[in-house]
């Protein structure tokens, strides 16, 4: 198994552990990129970002300075997905500070809001506003931050 780093952006003091595949994408100043990451093309990842273990982050994806991604985080970016045919990649953009805990699912086209916190194995399915606790699946209101 091979790490694959194409065609990326990658700012100064980021750190980037093994078997990554990053194409065409930018990563901001002293970001942590977790073993076995996926990150595609187009993805703008912010400065001070930390990106666990197996997180994949497919096209359509922002996001923000200062965001935690926990291990086996997954992104979607096409609401009727199909194995013929042209995807519609939908935008998710996770604003600044928030955190998104392991074995989420953020389903494309959703803005999780500044400081936001997604509980762990949760399935995002419509926008966080900033400071909300969000968990369960589907992923509802618990508490603002």
């Amino acid at each position: 198994m091979e790490q694959k780093i194409i065609n990326c952006k990658i700012g100064e003091g980021t750190k980037i552990w093994n078997y990554v595949n990053l194409f065409d994408c930018e990563i901001g100043r002293d970001c942590k990129i977790g073993s076995f990451v996926e990150i595609g093309k187009g993805v703008k990842i912010g400065d001070r970002c930390k990106i666990e273990a197996f997180v994949f982050i497919p096209s359509g994806v922002t996001i923000e300075d200062e965001v935690f991604v926990g291990p086996h985080a997954v992104f979607t970016n096409d609401r009727n997905p199909k194995a013929v045919g042209d995807w519609d990649v939908t935008k998710t953009i996770v604003k600044k500070g928030a955190s998104i805990g392991a074995n989420a699912t953020i389903i494309g086209g959703v803005t999780i809001g500044e400081n936001a916190l997604i509980g762990a194995g949760s399935v995002v399915t419509k926008d966080v506003p900033s400071n909300h606790v969000v968990a369960g699946n589907p992923a509802k209101y618990l508490k603002k931050r």
